[in-house]
């Protein structure tokens, strides 16, 4: 599993790990039923405590993203790509409305905030 750790970034470890991880499976990297290696071997694999990569595992597992069978590990969780494009959609529709609120707030008109995302993704490409 390709998990790459930065003492620069400002997230802790174990957010860190739970982001990346997040990343691959809904990209598709981790595929549904995939055995995910143990806490342990992921710690190790990493050189960090075993209980920060509980913590992350346990953050996944919360949200969905992964589940834990009993002496037998863990797995990527069955879902759905319409559950997970969902749970995306809401996040994009909750950065809109804060958008929209600073965009109000400083009096940005509905074609200027378009032309900065226009100029923000041919940036980009």
């Amino acid at each position: 599993m390709d998990i790459i750790l930065s003492n620069t970034n400002q997230d802790p470890i174990y957010e860190q790990i739970a982001h990346q991880m997040r990343t691959q499976i809904v990209s598709g990297i981790l595929k549904e039923g995939e055995l995910l290696p143990s806490i342990r071997a992921l710690a190790k694999e990493l050189r960090i405590s075993v209980i920060t990569t509980k913590r992350a595992y346990d953050e996944l597992e919360r949200e969905g993203y992964i589940e834990t069978i009993a002496a037998k590990g863990s797995y990527v969780a069955t879902r759905s790509h319409e559950q997970l494009k969902e749970e995306y959609l809401k996040k994009i529709e909750d950065h809109m409305r804060s958008i929209h609120l600073l965009a109000q707030f400083i009096g940005l008109s509905e074609e200027e905030l378009g032309m900065m995302y226009q100029l923000l993704t041919e940036g980009e490409r």
